[in-house]
């Protein structure tokens, strides 16, 4: 299936407008990164977890909107097994079971009518917090650095160095917008856990093998096409490439933005996170990762050029 036929855009054409673009975004984000920043959930800064069964199963807004109003504003909330069991995640902590005690205290304020036992209370100490993060570090970097290789292997090494750049280009935009709409409305608290970093992840992936699909055509158009240039390639192999581009990448953006909008709570900082992310990973496929390649490469062949001129000229005034 193919929703365009036979495109000319010239997207190499506009890549430093491009660059412009993306580089300021990035900036933009750095800079509200820096000065505001996005929260840690419990997962990363350590805090108080509590699993309570109600006897009747509640209304879970009703529970969040009792936890707000107790002072545990960004506390994580969600069903545990089923309907009538809660886990309740806050970053608050406090000497022994207090933190524990004030939510259940709230709750039972809040449903008198409903019994609630509690079936478990743990508290996560920053020190495990802190591994956590160190650890997400690790293995987003380290993803980054064996897609590197592979790309790399597959087609040549700057063909790797464009994939993570624009790996790193989709990573950095995404958490800048993150952090500039962060608690702009009620829908976009958002924080730092597990699941963001799952969003992550999973956003590398899906952005690398757009990525290789498109450098997986340029290298089949430069062996059918050996009078073209690599610009022209490029264009050409991006236009042949769209329709698949939109159609992938434009299902798995409906289905996260649906997740976004109707998964609830604890999902949203996750859909949110896939749904800009594949907005980026597209863009950053064309414009970040080919255009890195076209512009080394063109380097590269012209001052090749200019070192044979000047061979030349050396080896004229050597003979005159």
């Amino acid at each position: 299936m193919r929703l365009f036929k036979q495109t000319n855009i010239d997207f190499m054409g506009k890549r430093k407008t491009w660059y412009t673009i993306s580089l300021s975004v990035i900036i933009i984000g750095l800079i509200s990164l820096t000065f505001k920043g996005i929260g840690f959930g419990i997962d990363f800064l350590g805090g108080t977890e509590v699993i309570v069964q109600f006897q009747n199963a509640p209304d879970i807004s009703s529970i969040r909107t009792t936890m707000a109003t107790a002072g545990f504003e960004r506390a994580e909330i969600k069903e545990f097994g089923d309907a009538s069991k809660i886990l309740i995640r806050t970053t608050q902590e406090g000497e022994g079971t207090s933190v524990a005690d004030n939510i259940v205290s709230a709750l039972q304020s809040a449903f008198p009518q409903n019994t609630i036992n509690v079936l478990q209370e743990q508290k996560i100490g920053p020190k495990v917090g802190a591994e956590l993060r160190l650890n997400a570090v690790y293995a987003i970097l380290a993803s980054l650095v064996a897609i590197l290789i592979y790309v790399a292997i597959r087609f040549k090494f700057i063909y790797g160095i464009g994939a993570v750049a624009a790996l790193f280009h989709d990573v950095l935009v995404t958490l800048g917008i993150i952090s500039l709409i962060d608690g702009l409305f009620p829908f976009t608290n958002f924080e730092i856990d597990q699941n963001m970093i799952a969003a992550f992840l999973t956003l590398v992936g899906l952005s690398v093998n757009d990525t290789v699909v498109i450098f997986d055509r340029i290298r089949e158009n430069q062996k059918i096409h050996r009078s073209m240039g690599l610009f022209e390639v490029m264009n050409k192999s991006l236009n042949e490439t769209l329709s698949r581009t939109i159609i992938t990448s434009g299902t798995i953006f409906l289905v996260v933005f649906v997740i976004f909008l109707f998964g609830g709570e604890v999902n949203r900082g996750f859909a949110f996170a896939l749904t800009f992310g594949i907005i980026t990973g597209t863009y950053s496929s064309i414009y970040i990762a080919s255009a890195v390649v076209l512009d080394y490469t063109s380097r590269r062949i012209a001052g090749a050029k200019e070192q044979s001129v000047y061979k030349t000229q050396k080896a004229g005034e050597l003979v005159q």
